[in-house]
């Protein structure tokens, strides 16, 4: 079968760093870590295995950064990935095999992938105790048992990812896609469940102001759990463009600040907190008080050091976004000893009194139309289009995107 497989490669790896000086095509051509290639269909690793037909796969901004090489090489995560791989952990599909093993799944499932490798898909008991917890994210056993090292599938030349028609999965990993839920919805159970777990590390109260940093899909979907789940709170979204102003507005936000700008966004957030503004020597302003949560999509420098500018004292940062380290400007920080809290993944979460995992939440409401979403997936493409789908992800704002999929229907 042709899949999409990531070679750690230094010659691969300096050709596309160069040549990407010139032209984002360099990260895609015939010399990249990124290659179109023939490979063996997958064979199950274990007897508690399937095998997926892969129906959509979603296109991660950490795939986008992995491909086009826009992380540092000091990254600790290095650590817990190996190579090569086929790259692709937002999947849906249908079980075409079951191993011997395999007692809660069947042939011709319609299914949303959990794609963390934690301590039961590697074949360790008893589990470690985040496992236990139901935190998969923080398992103890990333590079043991019977799987080479790799936190989920996409990043684990065993466990291979949906940017191919065939990827291995085990049966713990595999949630029913509910009959009245479109693949196009379900396909959105991963980044839905990242935003999810973000929100419940610190729900807003009724009549609380949150602002969501960032409209892309990890904030679009913010955005909508805010709106669906959390309706006495009050949404304010940082938008860069009028697509997103106007997706943000449909899901919810009361208030959209659509600029580019760090100052223009802290006067904004200063009239709608009434607020005036304290104008430092140098650099930007800040408020004293503001808003109560800040949920950073994005994560970067200038994002963090605006949410630390217009929060009120002992207000709460939630960061979801990835991007490269840079300095800031933090000391609103300790001044104001505001909560910076990350946010990993997700796995079972504490809900509406209940403990469930986080996929299965996002289909539960999705089947029960507690949850309405919009269409979100704006672009699909065949694999064998990967260069434009990549492109096209990479520069979302450019091309009106929102969620970019290979579609394999």
């Amino acid at each position: 079968m042709k899949a999409l497989v990531f070679h750690y490669n230094l010659a691969r790896l300096a050709y596309a760093r160069l040549g990407g000086f010139i032209t984002r095509q360099a990260y895609l051509g015939g010399y990249a870590p990124l290659q179109y290639q023939d490979v063996p269909e997958p064979r199950l690793p274990a007897d508690d295995w399937v095998i997926l037909r892969t129906a959509l796969c979603g296109i991660c901004g950490s795939d986008t950064k992995e491909i086009f090489l826009d992380a540092n090489l000091d990254n600790p995560l290095s650590a817990l990935v190996s190579f090569p791989h086929i790259l692709g952990h937002e999947v849906t599909g249908v079980i075409e095999e079951v191993g011997p093993g395999v007692r809660q799944r069947r042939v011709g499932e319609r299914v949303a992938l959990n794609p963390w490798l934690s301590c039961t898909p590697r074949g360790i008991a008893p589990v470690c105790p985040a496992c236990q917890r139901g935190e998969f994210y923080f398992c103890e056993h990333f590079k043991d048992g019977s799987l080479p090292p790799g936190m989920h599938t996409g990043n684990n030349p065993l466990a291979s990812g949906g940017y191919a028609p065939f990827l291995p999965a085990h049966e713990s990993q595999l949630f029913p896609v509910p009959e009245n839920v479109p693949f196009n919805q379900a396909v959105l159970a991963d980044p839905f469940s990242v935003s999810l777990h973000a929100v419940l590390k610190a729900p807003p109260k009724a009549g609380e102001l949150a602002l969501v940093y960032g409209c892309g899909s990890l904030g679009l979907l913010t955005v909508a759990i805010l709106s669906k789940l959390y309706p006495k709170a009050e949404i304010v979204a940082i938008a860069r463009h009028p697509f997103q102003e106007k997706m943000a507005r449909q899901l919810g936000a009361q208030h959209v600040i659509r600029t580019r700008s760090p100052r223009e966004i802290i006067e904004g957030v200063g009239e709608l907190t009434h607020q005036p503004l304290q104008k430092p020597f140098y650099g930007l302003p800040w408020l004293l008080s503001g808003l109560d949560v800040v949920y950073d999509t994005v994560g970067s420098a200038q994002t963090l050091e605006v949410g630390l500018r217009v929060l009120r004292p002992r207000g709460s940062i939630v960061v979801t976004g990835v991007s490269q380290p840079q300095r800031f400007e933090w000391t609103p920080h300790y001044f104001k000893e505001i909560n910076l809290i990350g946010s990993n993944a997700f796995g079972i979460e504490e809900f509406e009194g209940q403990r469930r995992h986080a996929m299965q939440i996002y289909l539960d409401l999705l089947a029960s139309e507690r949850l309405e979403l919009p269409e979100l997936v704006t672009h699909r493409f065949r694999l064998e289009q990967y260069q434009q789908a990549l492109l096209v992800s990479h520069d979302k704002e450019k091309n009106q995107a929102v969620k970019v999929v290979f579609d394999f229907q």
